[in-house]
């Protein structure tokens, strides 16, 4: 695994680098140096992520908009406590992009050491390692490794949609894959993606890659997260709806879970619902649905990452709702006002699992 990250930081850097000295080991480096690398080393440990209930954590900050990791560190916890599969480290939610590179590995580091240190070994991490650039891509993947994730979710650059062609989305996903010392998935989220909407041929294609191993679907198209998993195995590549609005139908197309914004509010009232779809109490579990769409919906139409934060703050007395600018702090006139229903309604009923 070391090796293999070191291998990475050197070759993203660009051709004539200086080979890193790892003695005894000169004729695996040289051969990765002359050729791209294509898992030849990792490719054993290109499995997907287990299926479940996965949060993509908020992080919080201080009014300096410095990491406030005290309420991160309580944040973690209340998720792991909640029965968690996983946790995601800087996806949407994590605020990636508002991060610096050192910030990004030092959070996903932290997170994997909180969870270690309080006896949740077993709790996934995955990393968000999306970038503009592909080499930056290949540089987060890398330096997730490092800090403990166990997987990697990518996302689409965005700066030129236009001539973000899927030729070149492939390319890109590929590249990355190629590259990175842990498994990657495939992040699809066109509200962040300056609506960059990958159809599910180019998802589908891209499973075919030995290290590309799932993906995240944000688009809430139930159609194409089921077109996706009727194409693959998900013992080889799994798919996640990323909303909770529809969490329930999703499981009924054949998705492996849901790494959604509202687990950060409802933790052990999602991984009810998902216990309950297993043992076949679709009734149930329909029921939990209920509550979990509107939830869901009014969090879309209130600030998203503030407005999370900011039902996190008063239900669960931690954290502030500040965003980094230049999304700054968002409006709450929602926690006052009948729309507020919503989030209480699965307030209780997370108290009371």
């Amino acid at each position: 695994m070391r090796l293999t990250v070191e291998l990475i930081k050197h070759a993203a850097a660009g051709p004539g680098t200086k080979l890193p000295p790892i003695s005894g080991l000169l004729s695996i480096t040289r051969a990765l140096y002359k050729a791209p690398i294509h898992r030849s080393i990792t490719i054993a440990m290109s499995k997907p992520p287990p299926p479940g209930v996965y949060v993509p954590a908020v992080i919080f900050f201080d009014e300096k908009e410095e990491l406030d990791f005290a309420s991160i560190k309580t944040h973690l916890l209340r998720l792991a406590k909640g029965g968690l599969t996983g946790i995601l480290v800087q996806g949407s939610n994590g605020e990636a992009q508002h991060l610096s590179r050192d910030e990004r590995k030092e959070v996903v580091k932290f997170t994997r050491d909180t969870l270690d240190e309080h006896g949740f070994q077993n709790i996934v991490v995955i990393a968000g390692t999306g970038a503009l650039s592909t080499r930056e891509a290949k540089l987060f993947c890398a330096d997730a490794a490092e800090a403990g994730a166990s997987h990697c979710l990518v996302l689409t650059p965005s700066v030129w949609p236009p001539y973000m062609t899927r030729e070149r989305i492939i390319q890109y996903h590929r590249e990355v894959a190629d590259a990175s010392p842990i498994p990657t998935m495939v992040y699809n989220i066109p509200v962040v993606t300056a609506g960059i909407n990958l159809d599910s041929s180019i998802v589908i294609e891209l499973s075919s890659h030995p290290n590309i191993v799932g993906t995240k679907l944000s688009c809430g198209d139930i159609g194409k997260l089921h077109r996706v998993t009727i194409a693959t195995k998900i013992e080889e590549f799994v798919v996640f709806t990323g909303k909770s609005d529809v969490f329930a139908q999703s499981l009924f197309s054949g998705s492996a879970g849901v790494i959604g914004s509202l687990v950060n509010i409802a933790p052990k009232t999602h991984v009810r619902l998902w216990n309950l779809y297993k043992e076949g109490k679709v009734a149930e579990a329909l029921e939990i649905q209920r509550v979990l769409g509107p939830a869901d919906y009014a969090i879309s139409r209130n600030g998203v990452i503030g407005g999370v934060k900011a039902v996190v703050n008063r239900e669960f007395g931690y954290g502030s709702n500040r965003v980094r600018e230049p999304l700054g702090i968002p409006d709450t006139k929602f926690l006052s006002g009948s729309e507020y229903d919503v989030f209480k309604a699965v307030a209780e009923l997370e108290r009371s699992l």
